[in-house]
């Protein structure tokens, strides 16, 4: 069973990276936030009598179902709105509400302190070309991709997490990074 302080030292250990992974999956501060929140939250109540040892691998994936009921809601908000929207007037050009991703990239904050204005518009370029391009990889690719190299989960706990076999993380691992580096030597950065 993790001690209370165990239990504490390893919440602030994951707190930063789950926040930025979370960020990273609904391109939204305050409901990541509140997703980590959550989650730190449900393993602290339900989880608190594992032993220390297996809160790395727990905490993933309750993040990763939290991050995934958000998704749920914002869908059945997003069809309820885009329905009563069918009552207002058809001047629009059928975009329904959709999410569009230059439009949050664009509006995400891009302080990124002493660097040239150059500097700082080249990274936000090849931040916005990398991002749309994994937000475009399947969502298992996706996820594998995050778990491995965004967590620095190794094989088996990225296969514990998603709940599959160490062959398919490898397989989707794999993929997403050709993917990945296909898709940006097309625009002309060297992965």
């Amino acid at each position: 069973m993790a001690t209370d302080k165990e239990l504490s030292d390893f919440l602030k250990s994951v707190e930063k990276r789950a926040f930025k992974r979370t960020v990273y999956a609904v391109r939204d501060d305050d409901a990541a936030l509140d997703i980590v929140q959550d989650s730190m939250i449900r393993l602290a109540e339900k989880y608190a009598d594992r032993p220390a040892e297996e809160l790395p691998l727990v905490f993933p994936r309750i993040l990763s179902n939290a991050t995934m009921d958000w998704f749920r809601r914002q869908k059945v908000r997003n069809a309820v709105v885009r329905n009563l929207s069918s009552f207002e007037s058809s001047e629009d050009d059928g975009g329904g509400g959709e999410f569009d991703l230059l439009e949050a990239l664009e509006s995400a904050d891009g302080a990124l302190g002493a660097e040239s204005a150059a500097d700082s518009v080249s990274r936000a370029q090849i931040l916005q070309v990398i991002d749309s391009h994994v937000a475009e990889l399947p969502a298992r690719q996706r996820e594998a991709f995050l778990l491995r190299y965004w967590e620095e989960l190794d094989v088996a706990e990225t296969a514990s997490v998603m709940g599959c076999s160490e062959g398919s993380v490898k397989t989707h691992c794999s993929r997403a990074v050709h993917a990945l580096a296909k898709a940006l030597r097309s625009k002309g950065i060297a992965p």
